[in-house]
C-alpha cells in the first residue's frame, strides 16, 4: 500500500481490521511488557488517496473482474468471524490476495472452543485476561489444593518461535511481576508445559541452538514435551494420547496453518499446492489457474496464502514483506493490462531471531553466513534492535522505547480488562 503508485492507480483496501499488527511483538503485549497499540498501525492514516472497507472477501469472479464482499464490522478474530453483515462488489484492474492464513486446529475436537490463539491484538488482549484470571481466582481463599494447582498450569501447544516467545514472555511475566504482586506460596504453584508433535523445539532454527534453549527452558522449570498428540481439549483440560487428561488454567495453542475460507472458496479455479493450503503462483507471483496452470491475467497473490511454484518458501513475515516490496515495485512500473516487465522474486533469507526469556534471545543468520548464530544476553540486543527498526511508524516505534523504559522500571501492569 505504501510502495504503490498512487497517480497511477486507484488503490482500494479491503480488510476485516481497519488496522496493521506487528506480529513479531505480538507475544510481548500479551503478558503487558509493551501494549497493544504499539504494535498497531491503522490503515486510514498513511494516505488520503486510498480507498479502505472493512469487510471479508468472500469470494471472487476472474471473469468479470469483480471481488465479492461482507462488512464485518465490530469485535472479530481470525478464528472466530461475525454474522454475516451485508454484501456488496468491487471492480479491479489488477488485484493483490494477501489474506494470510489462519492457526491449525487440525480438526481436534474442543480447539476452536476452549484454547486461545496468538494471531492477533484480539487474541493476546484474551490471552492477557485470562492469566489474571488465572491468578485472581486461585488466590480466592476456601479453593482447594488441587484446583489452584491446575488454575496455574500454563499450557502451550506448539514448538516453533511463536509457542516459544510466548512461553519466554509469560516466565518473565510470573518471574518478574507476579511474584511482586501475588502471595509467595500462590505463585510456586505457577508451572508452564510445552507440547509439540515434532522431535524437537525450534525446528527451523540450528540444532545447537535448539539445544540452547531447551536447556534454558529446564532450568526454568518449563517442562518441553516433545513427540506428543493432543486427542481432544475440554475446557479445564486436554487429553495427550497416551498419557491421558492434563488440566490447565490457560491453553495457547501455536501450531502449524491452515488455509483461510477464500482459499477454499477458490479451491475450483486457481491451483494449491498439495495440502491445499495455498495458492500457486509462478516466479512473478501472478496467481495459475487450477486445470490449465496458466496464469490469472492481473491476479496477484502473497504471504502465506500463496506458494510459488516449485519454490516452497517458509511462510514467515520476511517473505511476505520481501514479496510485498517486488510486487509493488514491479506493478507500479508498468500498466494494469500487462505482465510485470521484471524478473522473478528471489527471496533472500536474512536469517531468524527468537526471544527466550531472562533478557535472552537467538539469532540465527547462517543463511547469511554459517557462523552467524548468536545466543544470550546479546542475541536479545539484537533482536531488540531488529524488530525495533522494522517497526513502522516513528510513533510506534516511541511507545515501544518508552513502554520497554517503563515495564523495566516498574514493571509490568497486572490490571485484568
Amino acid at each position: 500500500m505504501q510502495e504503490l503508485n498512487k497517480g497511477r492507480y486507484n488503490v482500494t483496501i479491503i480488510s476485516p481490521r481497519n488496522h496493521f499488527v506487528f506480529t513479531p511483538l505480538l507475544a510481548s503485549t500479551s503478558v503487558g511488557t509493551i501494549e497493544f497499540r504499539c504494535i498497531t498501525e491503522p490503515v486510514r492514516s498513511y494516505s488520503n488517496s486510498i480507498s479502505y472497507y472493512q469487510a471479508q472477501c468472500s469470494n471472487i469472479d476472474f471473469e468479470k473482474q469483480q471481488v465479492l464482499c461482507t462488512s464485518r464490522i465490530g469485535e472479530s478474530t481470525f478464528m472466530l468471524l461475525l454474522e454475516d453483515g451485508e454484501s456488496f462488489s468491487l471492480t479491479y484492474d489488477a488485484l493483490v490476495i494477501a489474506v494470510g492464513s489462519y492457526c491449525n486446529t487440525f480438526d481436534i475436537p474442543g480447539v476452536k472452543e476452549h484454547a486461545y490463539f496468538l494471531k492477533d491484538v484480539n487474541d493476546a488482549r484474551r490471552i492477557r485476561k485470562r492469566i489474571i484470571e488465572c491468578f485472581e481466582e486461585a488466590s480466592r481463599p476456601g479453593l482447594d489444593e488441587k484446583r489452584k494447582n491446575d488454575l496455574l498450569h500454563f499450557v502451550i501447544v506448539g514448538g516453533g518461535p511463536t509457542g516459544i516467545e510466548f512461553s519466554a514472555e509469560l516466565y518473565d511475566f510470573i518471574s518478574d511481576d507476579a511474584i511482586r504482586t501475588y502471595p509467595e506460596g500462590l505463585v510456586s504453584r505457577a508451572r508452564m508445559t510445552l507440547y509439540d508433535v515434532a522431535p524437537q523445539i525450534l525446528g527451523s532454527f540450528d540444532s545447537h541452538l535448539s539445544e540452547y534453549t531447551h536447556e534454558k527452558f529446564k532450568r526454568k522449570d518449563i517442562q518441553i514435551k516433545t513427540r506428543r498428540f493432543v486427542d481432544q481439549v475440554e475446557g479445564d483440560h486436554l487429553v495427550i494420547r497416551n498419557e491421558g487428561k492434563v488440566p490447565y488454567g490457560l491453553l495457547v495453542w501455536a501450531t502449524g496453518l491452515m488455509p483461510n475460507p477464500l482459499v477454499e472458496t477458490l479451491s475450483d479455479r486457481v491451483a494449491l499446492d498439495a495440502q491445499n493450503q495455498r495458492m500457486i503462483t509462478d516466479g512473478k507471483l501472478q496467481v495459475l489457474k487450477k486445470v490449465t496452470n496458466s496464469m490469472l491475467q492481473n491476479v496477484y497473490a502473497l504471504g502465506d496464502c500463496a506458494k510459488i511454484e516449485n519454490n516452497d518458501l517458509p511462510a514467515t513475515a520476511q517473505v511476505a514483506m520481501q514479496k510485498a516490496s517486488y510486487l509493488a515495485k514491479g506493478i507500479s512500473t508498468t500498466t494494469a493490462k500487462t505482465t510485470p516487465a521484471v524478473t522473478n522474486f528471489i527471496f533472500k533469507n536474512r536469517g531468524m531471531m527468537a526471544y527466550i526469556g531472562s533478557s535472552e534471545a537467538l539469532v540465527d543468520m547462517s543463511s547469511v553466513h554459517e557462523r552467524a548464530k548468536q545466543s544470550g544476553h546479546l542475541a536479545w540486543y539484537l533482536w531488540r534492535s531488529a524488530y525495533f527498526g522494522m517497526t513502522v511508524s516513528t510513533r510506534n516505534k516511541l511507545l515501544i522505547a518508552c513502554h520497554w523504559f517503563l515495564t523495566w522500571c516498574f514493571g509490568r501492569d497486572i490490571s485484568r480488562f
